[in-house]
């Protein structure tokens, strides 16, 4: 996605080494109040573990939105606020957080991030998971992405957070294979 309202200069790119504190001020800023703030240095843990499938929404040369996913185990999750997550070898890529700039919300980016890592997810996962916070569950599973009720996550999440995963599209994983694979307990 590329363009934007007349006279911008709006694209998804990759994130460069420059991004992080505009990325780090968006969180910030996204979650405030909440126990979901992870500061700098835990982020940009996260897009150093995959920088191919980080993405930020640069506009006129500023970060008005960014997506940061890495390889982790299906039905595991990365820990907030932790900068030493070690590195993994999965066909399941997690998104780890996605936010828009209030100013920009309700223009279509949100999706055009998620389009983008999608189109980079397609050669090398079998699914793309997350964790719904802020009770988003029904968000995403709009956009095809199903609820793991089984597998439990720690209070940093908040109170209504779900972990859910879709199949990437056109990867050859049905979402039923993606149920029968799930283990149980989940630890």
């Amino acid at each position: 996605m590329s363009g934007g309202a007349a006279g911008l200069d709006a694209r998804i790119r990759p994130v460069r080494d420059s991004d992080w504190p505009g990325i780090a001020a968006l969180e910030t800023a996204a979650y405030a109040g909440s126990s979901l703030t992870e500061g700098r240095a835990a982020l940009e843990s996260k897009g150093r573990a995959s920088p191919d499938t980080c993405f930020v929404l640069d506009i006129d040369g500023h970060v008005a939105g960014y997506l940061l996913s890495l390889p982790y185990p299906m039905f595991r999750y990365p820990a907030l606020a932790r900068s030493d997550d070690p590195l993994h070898d999965s066909r399941n890529l997690h998104l780890h957080d996605i936010v828009v700039a209030q100013e920009q919300r309700g223009r279509g980016w949100g999706g055009g991030l998620l389009a983008r890592l999608t189109a980079a997810a397609r050669p090398r996962f079998e699914h793309i998971s997350l964790v719904a916070v802020d009770g988003l569950a029904s968000f995403w599973a709009a956009h095809g992405y199903r609820a793991h009720s089984r597998v439990r996550l720690p209070e940093s999440y908040g109170d209504n957070a779900v972990y859910m995963s879709i199949a990437v599209p056109g990867s050859g994983t049905s979402p039923s294979k993606e149920v029968t694979r799930f283990p149980c307990p989940v630890s």
